[in-house]
């Protein structure tokens, strides 16, 4: 079976860094946007499994990025990250089109639970 490629739209390179090693484990290909811009972008010219979308971000947010790459008919799974973790901020998330949210920091077992809801077995 091929990898898995995921688009990981976060502006932190901490969170790069730290996310990037536990999914290059698990033979998952990372692909880093760091503005929503460059997000929507790579969504629309590449093809990902997953797109892990941070909702705080220079330039559009998160929220807007979602909206602009579903309103490009792009269908590809999102998963919001954020450290706003209220509800009103998941109800958001999953408004724009996300289909699941997870917070920060990332409890990596749970999230990475959440992946595979969305992709199959990891």
């Amino acid at each position: 079976m091929m990898g898995k490629t995921v688009l990981y739209v976060e502006d932190n390179e901490d969170n790069v860094y730290m996310l990037g090693r536990r999914l290059k484990r698990l033979k998952i290909d990372m692909d880093v946007a760091v503005t929503g811009e460059e997000g929507v972008d790579k969504a629309l010219h590449n093809t990902y499994d997953l797109i892990i979308m941070d909702l705080s971000l220079p330039g559009i947010d998160g929220w807007e990025a979602t909206q602009q790459i579903r309103a490009a008919g792009i269908e590809t799974p999102v998963l919001a990250l954020s450290a706003h973790a209220m509800q009103e901020h998941i109800d958001q998330a999953l408004a724009a089109g996300a289909n699941d949210f997870d917070s920060k920091p990332v409890d990596f077992e749970r999230f990475k639970a959440k992946m595979e809801a969305l992709l199959g077995e990891l």
